[in-house]
């Protein structure tokens, strides 16, 4: 009959031990509560928990990467996007982590889903699509400010995935297309202004000097017999050289 009540005495007490003895991990803290109060944050490593009047809610420390769902979000110039987004945040406060929110991995969630859909709602589709840097840097700030009380760092945001419909993305490519031709347009006209600009000066040098002018048409003359491969050449011949020719002419027929 001895023997049996210190087996139960032993058995009580190393289900008692394995109650009290804890091991957390580096990664990990230990919420403690006496009697349902605040008591302190323990851990890592081997703790004592004294049963009944001692509890502990353990905290992870590691950051986590959360899957924002996809969201509805309609952009200030009205049109119907689909986006998702990654958010990484990890408890830096263990003691509000665990008494100022009841889950916080659930409030983060919520709360990222919400801001997402308010700050992209606030901005054109343009917007979303060429300032996403800039998009995922406000929704961090207004994601942090928020869940500081509750004990955890929100580190970064990115948007992942813009998705438009089919009939948003054939309008976007015709509005790409004539921007492209916009371009091509307006470097075409610089280029014709440019040219007009060096052939003016070109017109000034070669007026100074009439020789130039002979020079050039006889220039002018080769590269043309060279790029025809023709033995035909057609040399303009300038008034200035005829000129004495027909003023005798036109008096020898007055006489």
């Amino acid at each position: 009959m001895v023997s049996y009540f210190i087996g139960l005495l032993v058995l009580a007490v190393v289900l008692l031990l394995m109650y009290a003895i804890r091991i957390l991990r580096e990664y990990e803290r230990a919420v403690v509560f006496f009697l349902g109060r605040f008591q302190t944050v323990k851990g890592p490593g081997l703790i004592i928990i004294i049963p009944i009047i001692q509890t502990m809610e353990r905290v992870d420390l590691r950051t986590v990467v959360m899957d924002v769902p996809t969201q509805d979000v309609i952009s200030r110039d009205n049109v119907s996007v689909k986006v998702n987004a990654v958010v990484y945040y990890r408890v830096i406060n263990p003691q509000s982590a665990i008494i100022n929110v009841e889950f916080y991995h659930e409030a983060v969630s919520q709360l990222s889903q919400t801001t997402l859909r308010s700050v992209l709602g606030k901005h054109e589709l343009d917007e979303m699509l060429s300032e996403r840097d800039k998009l995922n840097v406000d929704i961090q700030n207004i994601l942090d400010e928020q869940t500081d009380a509750w004990g955890v760092k929100v580190t970064n945001v990115e948007i992942k995935h813009i998705d438009l419909d089919e009939s948003m993305v054939r309008a976007i490519a015709q509005q790409a297309e004539a921007e492209r031709a916009r371009r091509a347009k307006v470097i075409h006209a610089e280029g014709e202004a440019q040219a007009a600009l060096k052939l003016t000066e070109a017109a000034d040098q070669l007026s100074k000097n009439a020789n130039a002018i002979t020079l050039r048409y006889m220039q002018t003359m080769i590269d043309i017999a060279g790029a025809n491969n023709s033995s035909t050449l057609v040399f303009p011949l300038p008034l200035d050289l005829i000129e004495p020719l027909l003023k005798r002419g036109s008096q020898a027929g007055g006489s």
